[in-house]
């Protein structure tokens, strides 16, 4: 769950900047073909955005009924222990990996998840101070009971062509003319405010007010609100949604001058500056429409009125043109990031012919999947379904294509495949000598395929990589590292369509090739059906975190598929994977 936010927070951010910076460069660039009302609407594309990332855009799982295997759940001895009796004699089960050194990240991503809701916590709170400030305000407001000012507010309606119903009142708690309510719209005025506004300077704030209500801009304050509070962390969103305030207020006033003839302009921006040299600043209610602001918001809308000229129908054709290009650019790119972040952490796994098993027993204290393929009967049987898709780093399982590229490329053969010590000692004395392809997929011996690695080039093993469907296909994690606990990630369901892949040679490589590599993956036979496989171990800072055991079994005239992955904090190898693994094929009779 905690990794899930994490994956959120960072989404979020890079989509909230992303459209910030897109928006703010396509005002700059295209500022002489943008209205007033061009301009403000822009800042919606950004609302857009932000909504983009929690957008289900896969239906909710689907819970499928488990499969009994004949595992006793309540039998007292323990089916693993029961397996590992049958090939403790065996030497390949021995996992042999060592320490990736990194920082914890994981930690990291847990601590900004945590302040990421508290932030949104403490937001709410403000949040729901202000509302409560609303609701205050609406309390303490009185009706209007001027006749005459109750007839101007109507023919200001009707000016505007406004039916809906209005409250409107006056509240010692304002200094400053504002429009509330989400639901129920008031308009509030400050007390005995009649006494110092003139009869015209009444109206144009009751124009003003109106056309804040006729663009439904209290539902946007809410709106504004809400993302403020999940993208407090950004102060990019902070700095848009501020200039989109001002760019509404401008908007009203071009609205506002727009009804009115040309003489009474001037009046209009000396009612606003009588309320700057008349009114102490309001405090600044978040979900109110204020006339009045800060400074420099009010000296903004004056110069904008100052040189307020009617808007050609062909500038606002230009507006709408470079609002639908904007909207594009930056509809593409944030899709383009949230698909990205979550199809390379997942693998979109569909197939009819699949049960779904329920081996929790044997999985107990890891968080982790089975896959298994019976070719004969072309069905998937998993435990597991939201692991099984999940791709993780595939550590030394990788070894069976790395050996395959190296043979592709020519760079060891099925008769020489002998690579030289490079010298350096390891903790494991059968990685201190000369190593052949056999040798070193049977000891794991790491430093032979990284070595093969770095005698290729890192555009062709990507190339063979995307050419397979390795998973999400990424070397960024470097030459050496990349396939150990680094940036190269596969599914258990992957591993098991890749092994068939492989097994069938459907991927295209030379059949020699192909043979020498399940030559060198063969671990032990019994009673004709023969195993073969590699087992993985991530080893992060001393700690294993994560055990892989795939492989295939040979069977009669029947293949069968199998990827076994096992996740925790420490204790989790490869050697632990293929002890479930085997229990679980030994339970279904298969081995």
């Amino acid at each position: 769950m905690k990794t899930l936010l994490f994956t959120y927070f960072i989404i979020c951010f890079i989509v909230s900047s992303l459209t910030v910076i897109g928006i703010m460069l396509g005002r700059k660039i295209f500022r002489k073909q943008l209205s007033v009302k061009g301009k403000y609407h822009m800042w919606f594309l950004l609302m857009v955005a932000l909504i983009l990332p929690f957008i289900p855009f896969q239906l909710l799982p689907i819970k499928y009924p488990s499969i009994d295997l004949g595992v006793n759940q309540h039998n007292e001895r323990n089916p693993v222990l029961a397996s590992t009796e049958d090939v403790q004699h065996s030497n390949w089960i021995q996992g042999y990996s060592l320490s990736i050194h990194r920082i914890n990240i994981e930690f990291l991503g847990t601590v900004l998840t945590y302040i990421w809701i508290a932030g949104m916590l403490v937001m709410l709170w403000l949040a729901i101070t202000a509302w409560l400030d609303i609701k205050k305000i609406k309390r303490t407001t009185s009706p209007l009971v001027n006749k005459d000012i109750l007839f101007l507010f109507e023919q200001c309606k009707k000016q505007l062509g406004i039916s809906g119903q209005i409250a409107v009142g006056e509240s010692k708690l304002v200094n400053s003319p504002m429009i509330i309510g989400l639901l129920r719209n008031y308009v509030v005025l400050p007390s005995n405010f009649d006494q110092w506004l003139s009869k015209d300077e009444i109206k144009y704030i009751f124009l003003h007010e109106l056309n804040h209500y006729k663009y439904k801009d209290t539902v946007v304050n809410y709106l504004i609100l809400f993302f403020q509070i999940i993208y407090w962390f950004n102060p990019l969103v902070w700095i848009a949604f501020r200039k989109m305030r001002l760019d509404r207020e401008i908007t009203c006033d071009y609205a506002v001058l727009a009804s009115l003839d040309e003489n009474y302009h001037k009046e209009y921006g000396l009612t606003i500056i009588h309320f700057i040299e008349k009114v102490s600043q309001q405090k600044n209610l978040i979900l109110a429409n204020q006339f009045n602001g800060f400074k420099e918001q009010m000296k903004s809308r004056i110069e904008h009125i100052a040189c307020y000229t009617k808007e050609t129908k062909l500038l606002k054709l230009k507006s709408i043109v470079v609002f639908m290009m904007v909207g594009i650019l930056v509809g593409s790119q944030v899709p383009l990031i949230s698909a990205m972040a979550q199809n390379q952490n997942r693998y979109e796994f569909t197939s009819e012919k699949t049960s779904y098993l329920d081996l929790s027993n044997l999985f107990k204290g890891y968080d982790g999947s089975f896959v298994l393929y019976d070719n004969q009967a072309d069905q998937y049987k998993i435990y597991n379904k939201d692991k099984s898709t999940l791709r993780v780093s595939p550590d030394s399982t990788y070894k069976i294509y790395s050996a395959l590229i190296g043979l592709e490329s020519g760079i060891i053969s099925g008769e020489n495949s002998s690579l030289k010590w490079n010298g350096t000692k390891y903790p494991f004395d059968s990685w201190n000598s000369k190593q052949n392809l056999s040798t070193a997929m049977k000891n794991s011996v790491s430093w032979y395929f990284q070595e093969l690695d770095r005698r290729n080039q890192t555009a062709i093993i990507e190339s063979y990589l995307k050419r397979m469907e390795y998973g999400n296909s990424d070397m960024s994690g470097g030459i050496s590292q990349y396939w150990l606990e680094s940036s190269l990630k596969i599914s258990p369901v992957e591993q098991v369509q890749l092994l068939k892949n492989f097994y069938t040679n459907r991927l295209g490589f030379k059949d020699k090739n192909v043979q020498a590599v399940k030559k060198a993956i063969k671990l032990e036979q019994k009673n004709g059906v023969l195993l073969s496989g590699k087992t993985g171990t991530g080893v992060v800072n001393n700690k294993e975190v994560n055990g892989w055991f795939i492989g295939y079994i040979e069977k009669g005239k029947n293949t069968y598929f199998f990827a076994t992955n096992i996740q925790r904090k420490e204790k989790a190898s490869g050697k632990r994977a293929a002890e479930i693994t085997l229990s679980i094929l030994k339970d279904m009779g298969i081995y």
